[in-house]
């Protein structure tokens, strides 16, 4: 049985300034890269050895990736860098904070953006965009790996995740939105030759 680990990203510098990131190539804070070294520590202490990875193209997850195998001794493992897998575009709320949206685009209509799944902002992307890239993706490269028996680390973003725990998990749009997945925690599941996947955290009432 393989196994299959996905970590969001640690502490970006616009995560702590509460902006909308999206496609901005943004670095971790110290504290992001103290997460990752303590996802790391975590998966170590797990036992766990990685075949492959996988990750998007954006370095605030190439670095969380890169500090993970460096605390794992396993800075060899074959990596795949994908835009597939980047965050949600946020089109024009991009670089904006919470209240410089609000005061942009009204509070309704932020609140819309933020918590519908298929309402992209203006030049955006919605949720349901993000995982009709994501998936296929998820679906040709990664799944493959996992019924070839490998184990699989995959470093990327709050909604690219999202998307692929939707799939995994079974989870409905109305349950999608209610999971938030923390920086820099590693979600771990076992997945058979055929597929399918064990060892669910978000399956029922999930997380907010």
């Amino acid at each position: 049985m393989a196994k299959l680990v996905l970590i969001r990203h640690g502490q970006s510098q616009w995560n702590l300034e509460n902006r909308f990131t999206g496609w901005i190539d943004v670095p971790l804070t110290a504290n992001g890269e103290a997460e990752a070294r303590k996802a790391g520590e975590q998966l170590r202490e797990a036992g766990l050895h990685f075949d492959q990875a996988f990750t998007s193209v954006l370095q605030r997850a190439n670095r969380t990736l890169d500090i993970v195998l460096d605390v794992l001794g396993q800075t060899g493992v074959p990596t795949e860098y994908d835009l597939a897998l980047n965050e949600r575009h946020y089109g024009d709320l991009q670089g904006l904070n919470k209240a410089e949206t609000a005061a942009k685009f009204g509070d309704e209509q932020v609140h819309i953006w933020r918590r519908s799944f298929d309402v992209p902002p203006p030049n955006g992307e919605s949720l349901k965009d993000t995982a009709a890239r994501t998936l296929p993706y998820f679906d040709a490269h990664i799944m493959p790996a996992l019924k070839a028996g490998k184990n699989v680390l995959v470093a990327a973003h709050g909604n690219s995740l999202r998307s692929i725990v939707m799939e995994i998990e079974d989870l409905t749009p109305a349950e999608i939105l209610q999971v938030n997945i923390g920086t820099g925690i590693p979600l771990t599941y076992d997945v058979d030759p055929d597929g399918t996947v064990h060892g669910c955290h978000f399956k029922g009432a999930v997380k907010a």
